[in-house]
């Protein structure tokens, strides 16, 4: 079997664990599969060490100066401040002719916002760092954003959420080009999971909205964090803090950025995450516990947040 070459982008202030993580899937699966199937390189724009956001610096093999060679898979590692650095023309040209020679290119996190510097996601379905994604659907409206995506694959291109979810893409890559056995092996041994249930939003609902700052928001946030099983409607929230129901709408959607009902539904389905994967109540207990009628609302709305079951969820994480 012929080596697959892999090259991995590293540019200044890169996330090291976007390098690292697909960089050790790749290395264990070699191990796993017996033989040398992959050979990764990592590339740099000027060739000396990257300095990584953590302070730590990585040594590449070599530089887009010295050309691109035959590569079967590219992959663009991402920057936390990608929006606020300029993407130098020579490192674009060098993507764009890397890809067109790759048979397989894409991104981790946010390198995302290279490929679509690059012109290279047009039209194409991809996903990001979800912190990111805002910015990157106003610069690039032209690409099919899947936010809530941990990886998409559109054709011969693969692109990945933040950080760890590099990890999930290498792994499917693995899975296709070795095989599932292969792939179990690797996620075995490096102790993650081969498909992971739900999507990137499985992130905390306080990470995903904002708290709010102005003291009647606040106190209704407060209010439904501590009363999830109450009426929690609009029209109860804003009589609770002295509000017209229009007014509390208005004000809680461009304070928190989402609207009550999905705020109220994110925090009960986020309190039955919590307790599904930290205790052993029944399932039904904990529908009503956290304010749905009853456990088939409780399962559908888990279904749909999460992309997996309230049983499935407590299955793969329950303590």
């Amino acid at each position: 079997m012929s080596t697959h070459k892999v090259a991995i982008v590293a540019m200044q202030g890169v996330q090291l664990l976007d390098v690292i993580g697909p960089s050790d899937v790749f290395a264990e699966a070699n191990r796993q599969s017996g033989i040398d199937y992959y050979s990764v390189e990592i590339i740099s724009t000027s060739g000396s060490p990257v300095r990584g956001s953590s302070g730590l610096a990585l040594i590449p093999d070599r530089s887009i100066d010295e050309g691109t060679s035959d590569v079967d898979t590219l992959l663009v590692a991402g920057d936390p401040l990608i929006q606020e650095r300029p993407l130098s023309n020579s490192l674009l040209r060098w993507v764009k002719d890397a890809s067109r020679r790759a048979g397989r290119f894409g991104s981790v996190c946010s390198g995302a916002f290279v490929l679509g510097e690059a012109g290279l996601l047009n039209g194409r379905r991809a996903t990001t760092h979800w912190s990111q994604a805002a910015e990157f659907a106003k610069r690039f409206p032209e690409v099919k954003l899947e936010p809530n995506r941990i990886f998409t694959k559109d054709g011969n291109v693969w692109t990945s959420a933040g950080v760890t979810a590099g990890i999930d893409l290498a792994l499917a890559i693995v899975e296709k080009d070795l095989g599932l056995e292969i792939a179990l092996k690797v996620a075995r041994e490096l102790v993650v999971f081969l498909k992971r249930p739900g999507g990137q939003t499985q992130f905390s609902t306080l990470l995903a909205g904002q708290v709010a700052q102005k003291t009647p928001i606040r106190v209704a946030q407060d209010f439904i964090a501590d009363n999830l099983s109450a009426d929690l409607g609009v029209a109860a929230i804003a009589r609770r803090v002295g509000m017209s129901e229009r007014n509390f709408s208005r004000q809680f959607k461009q304070e928190v950025g989402m609207t009550p009902a999905d705020y109220v539904e994110s925090m009960r389905l986020e309190a039955g995450r919590r307790l599904a994967e930290d205790t052993s109540i029944p399932l039904k207990k904990i529908a009503t516990d956290i304010g749905f009628h009853d456990d088939v609302a409780f399962r559908r709305s888990f279904s749909r947040r999460f992309g997996t079951s309230p049983a499935s969820y407590r299955r793969s994480f329950g303590s």
